[in-house]
């Protein structure tokens, strides 16, 4: 798990890293004590919908996307989720059933904490608390993003909309290439970018190959790298390229 941020040009510095990098050392040492690892191969649940709550999970290593079935059996995918975050949290705090799965993108390495240590190490921690609350307004915040923009932009637009805001979580994990392209971590299919951003898998396909002829993304097997974030970030805004 990464104890620092990385930034580079064009990406904000003082976001949000993770739950795990705003506790200090004592905290981890104790989460630590109260947890047990595990290692969660690709495509394994993490947690299911539905399910009863006994224990919240935080990423070390990996990737992770979240999840929610609708009543007709389609998967909506709602989220990804890296090193340093909390998964599994909201149903814990909140005694009541999962409302979401979590699946591992890739093989993620994690500590699972039982809820009723979790809790009690919140109750030991009263400023922690204010951190899992921002966390709560954090994701609340990125669903009326992704609202806004489903409302508001084309299929291109929303998809350089998404591929920006991923990149930006990416780099904050691994350092850009030298040319400043940042390699999007989270191993995510075109369908699962259609399924994030309300379009089909052809829309996606399509919007690709828009960024692609300007020279904003490369793109390979379960893999897209955004070659020109400032540009992308203006292109999902509707503005001219800086």
């Amino acid at each position: 798990m990464t104890e620092r941020t990385v930034h580079h040009e064009g990406v904000p510095a003082g976001r949000w890293d993770g739950f795990w990098d705003a506790l200090d050392e004592a905290q981890r040492a104790a989460l630590r004590r109260s947890s047990h690892p595990r290692l969660y191969p690709a495509r394994r649940p993490l947690c299911h919908q539905g399910e009863e709550s006994d224990h919240i999970i935080i990423i070390e290593d990996g990737w992770a996307k979240v999840t929610s079935a609708t009543e007709d059996g389609h998967d909506v995918v709602l989220a990804v989720r890296g090193p340093g975050d909390l998964v599994c949290e909201s149903a814990v705090l909140g005694s009541r059933e999962r409302s979401a799965t979590v699946t591992a993108l890739c093989p993620v390495r994690a500590l699972v904490v039982p809820a009723a240590r979790f809790t009690a190490f919140l109750d030991a921690h009263a400023m922690v608390w204010r951190l899992v609350s921002g966390t709560f307004v954090r994701r609340i915040d990125d669903a009326d993003q992704r609202l806004q923009a489903h409302v508001a932009a084309k299929g291109a637009q929303r998809l350089a909309l998404l591929l920006a805001n991923l990149a930006e979580l990416s780099a904050r994990h691994a350092r850009p290439a030298p040319d400043g392209s940042v390699e999007i971590a989270p191993p995510l299919s075109q369908e699962e970018l259609g399924s994030w951003m309300d379009a089909s898998r052809e829309t996606v396909a399509r919007a690709l190959n828009t960024l692609r002829r300007r020279g904003l993304v490369r793109t390979g097997w379960r893999r897209i790298t955004v070659v020109d974030l400032p540009g992308l970030r203006a292109y999902a805004q509707g503005r001219p390229a800086p």
